[in-house]
């Protein structure tokens, strides 16, 4: 019955859709899970968009959305609840997830892999037919609501034999593969947030493309949408494009100096 742990969580009530750019049938898919009571699996790199596609989703359809960023101290109990004195008394708190089922919410679980492994196993009751979730310590068994829906999200180039969803987790969900936007609607995307124009935002693409391209060579991760996005805004405030580059497409990759040269050199013939 100690402190309830620290769970970083994000509340949002509906408001009006953020901008997504949709690059396949992402939308209409999620849709159609969301009227069925399917969970669902996002995957992909860092940065690609999958957290804004829950956002505009979550919005879209008028339902508030629960994210909880997953670490590897995350419990099954910081998600359902626990019990804690107050005031003399000890009393129930509900968790995020139960909060969410309680009230018909999105509960979105970013990169799930990261957190324990019972974290999992309390999952699976609400990603089959039954959509319950018991709580043991309360002797309560939730039903689900129609408007509950469970997304979880994960990011396989960074996952290895010990982090990684078993088959027995994986085949609950269905799953929707994000990768990084066509270039003409990623520069779309990036002139959209920023306000830098489309045509010099066309450039930063052409950029990022040539450095995604070293991606499990020099460096663990390509350079994400959101990156881009900060790169822009610099420029549109007034940064000049090469110490831009710089702060927000290559310092973040690495810090070994050898291989910041070699990215450099990459940009500048990017950039021509």
């Amino acid at each position: 019955m100690g402190a309830l742990r620290s769970v970083n969580v994000r509340d949002t009530a509906p408001a009006a859709p953020p901008f997504y750019a949709a690059s396949g049938d992402e939308i209409e898919l999620f849709e159609h899970a969301y009227r069925h009571g399917l969970p669902l699996l996002l995957k992909g790199p860092t940065g690609c968009g999958k957290t804004r596609f829950l956002s505009h989703m979550a919005s879209r359809l008028g339902r508030p959305l629960l994210t909880i960023s997953c670490h590897d101290d995350l419990t099954a109990a910081d998600l359902t609840g626990r019990y804690l004195l107050k005031g003399g008394d000890t009393v129930w708190m509900d968790g995020p997830l139960t909060r969410a089922v309680r009230e018909g919410a999105i509960c979105y679980l970013d990169e799930v892999v990261e957190a324990r492994k019972d974290v999992t196993v309390v999952l699976h009751p609400l990603t089959d037919d039954r959509r319950v979730l018991p709580l043991e310590r309360t002797g309560e068994v939730l039903h689900a609501p129609p408007e509950f829906m469970l997304v979880v999200s994960y990011n396989p180039g960074y996952q290895n034999i010990l982090k990684n969803l078993k088959p027995s987790t994986r085949q609950r969900f269905l799953a929707i593969e994000f990768g990084f936007p066509a270039p003409e609607t990623e520069a779309a995307v990036i002139a959209h947030e920023s306000g830098l124009p489309v045509d010099r935002c066309r450039i930063l693409v052409r950029v990022a493309r040539a450095l995604r391209q070293l991606k499990g060579q020099d460096v663990e991760e390509g350079v994400s949408t959101r990156l881009l996005v900060y790169c822009a805004t610099l420029m549109a405030g007034g940064i000049k494009m090469e110490p831009a580059v710089a702060a927000a497409l290559i310092e973040p990759l690495t810090d070994d100096p050898d291989v910041k040269r070699a990215l450099h050199r990459v940009a500048e013939m990017a950039i021509g």
